[in-house]
C-alpha cells in the first residue's frame, strides 16, 4: 500500500495523459467525452423486417439518410475501429490540433474495446493530449464472469492503470476513471464499479466520469451511491445531460449535487433516439440554451461540452459534423446567443483544467 502515496505524490496538481505527466496549463481547449477507438455492438438495434438488409449495407450517400436515423442499426456504423476508420480519426485529430484544439479525453473503457496503443500514437502523430479512461461500461457490455468480482479487484484494475499502465498496453497510463458505464434500473454490477472508483478515487485524487442510464432519475440515483461510497462530487462528470435531463427543475435539482454537468452529444440533430424512444433528443440550439440557462443560474464553473463520438456516421470520412464541430460551427453561434468569451473560456479551458487535476 505504500506505493499509492508516492504515485499519487508524482501526479497532485498535474494532468495525466496517453504519452506522460503535464501541467494543466498544456491542455488547452478540451473536447471532455469522446471516443476514437471502440466497438459498440453493445447497442445494436435490430431493424424492422423490411429493413434487416440495411443493417449490413456500405456506407454510401445513398444509404447515409438510412444511416443518421438507425444509427444503432447499422452493424458497420458501429466499428469505430477498423483501418479507414482509424485513419480518418488521424486525420481528424490533425485538423482538430490546427483549428485550437488541444486535448481529448478518451472515454473508451473495458467492455467497448479500449486500443490504448492507438491513443498512444495519435498522440504523437497530431499533437493532440489525449487523457484515456479506466473503468468498465455498463454491464450488458461486460462477460458475466466479472459480475462476481469484489470491489477490492475492480479497484485494484483502475487504480493499476492510472499508476502504471493499461492491461492492454503496459506503460501507458490512464488520467481518469471513466466514463463509468450505469443503466436504469442500475445493475448490481455498476454499483460495485462506482464503489470501487469512490475507492480509488480518494486514494489517487483523480477525476471521474459516470455515464448514467437513459432515464431522468439515474444521474441522482448514480451519483449518490458514488458519494455514499465516499467518492467527491467535485471531482466527478456526469456525462450525457442533454440526452437524460430534458426539464427545468430536474436539471437545476441535479445541478445542486456539485457534479460538473457534461453536455456531450453536440452535432447529434436527431430527434428521434433510438435508444430511448420515449426521449426526443435536443437539437445543437437547445444545448446552446442549457447552457446559457444554467450560467444564469450560477453554474458556469460546473459545464462541460464535448460531441461522444461513437460511430462512424459521425466522422467527416462518413459525412458526420467531425471532432472540431465545435469549434468550428457551435462556439460563434454560443456568442450569438449571449454567453460571453469569459463564460465561453471557462467551458472549453478551465473547468476541463479543473476537472482533470489530480488533487
Amino acid at each position: 500500500m505504500e506505493t499509492i502515496p508516492e504515485a499519487n505524490s508524482s501526479l497532485s496538481g498535474k494532468v495525466q495523459t496517453v504519452t506522460g505527466i503535464i501541467p494543466p496549463s498544456a491542455l488547452g481547449k478540451t473536447m471532455v467525452h469522446e471516443h476514437l477507438s471502440m466497438c459498440f455492438d453493445v447497442s445494436f438495434v435490430k431493424p424492422v423486417e423490411a429493413d434487416v438488409h440495411k443493417s449490413t449495407m456500405p456506407f454510401s450517400m445513398e444509404a447515409l439518410g438510412w444511416i443518421r436515423y438507425n444509427p444503432y442499426s447499422h452493424k458497420p456504423n458501429l466499428q469505430l475501429n477498423d483501418d479507414e476508420c482509424e485513419q480518418a480519426i488521424i486525420a481528424e485529430m490533425k485538423h482538430y490540433h490546427s483549428v485550437g484544439g488541444g486535448s481529448v479525453v478518451e472515454c473508451t473503457t473495458h467492455g467497448i474495446s479500449r486500443k490504448a496503443q492507438f491513443l498512444h500514437n495519435v498522440s504523437l502523430l497530431t499533437g493532440v493530449n489525449i487523457i484515456a479512461g479506466t473503468g468498465y461500461y455498463v454491464a450488458a457490455a461486460q462477460d458475466s464472469k466479472l459480475f462476481m468480482e469484489p470491489v477490492e479487484k475492480l479497484a485494484d484494475i483502475m487504480r493499476t492503470e492510472q499508476t502504471e499502465g493499461c492491461l492492454e498496453a503496459p506503460g501507458i497510463r490512464c488520467g481518469l476513471i471513466g466514463e463509468i458505464g450505469c443503466s436504469y434500473p442500475i445493475h448490481n454490477f455498476e454499483k460495485r464499479v462506482l464503489e470501487a472508483a469512490a475507492v480509488v478515487q480518494n486514494e489517487l485524487k483523480c477525476p471521474v466520469s459516470i455515464h448514467p442510464g437513459r432515464d431522468p432519475a439515474s444521474p441522482a440515483q448514480v451519483l449518490r451511491y458514488f458519494l455514499e461510497a465516499g467518492g467527491k462530487a467535485d471531482q466527478v462528470s456526469l456525462c450525457h445531460l442533454d440526452r437524460t435531463l430534458l426539464q427545468d427543475e430536474h436539471l437545476f435539482d441535479f445541478a445542486g449535487m456539485g457534479s460538473y454537468l457534461e453536455f456531450d452529444l453536440f452535432g447529434v440533430e436527431c430527434s428521434h433516439y433510438q435508444l430511448n424512444r420515449q426521449f426526443d433528443m435536443p437539437s445543437d440550439a437547445q444545448r446552446i440554451n442549457r447552457l446559457y440557462q444554467l450560467i444564469v443560474e450560477g453554474y458556469e464553473d460546473k459545464l462541460l461540452i464535448s460531441h461522444d463520438i461513437h460511430t462512424k456516421h459521425r466522422l467527416v470520412k462518413y459525412g458526420g459534423h467531425g471532432y472540431s464541430h465545435i469549434l468550428e460551427n457551435i462556439v460563434p453561434r454560443i456568442l450569438q446567443r449571449g454567453i460571453d468569451n469569459s463564460s465561453l473560456e471557462k467551458i472549453l479551458v478551465e473547468n476541463p483544467f479543473r476537472w482533470l487535476t489530480y488533487l
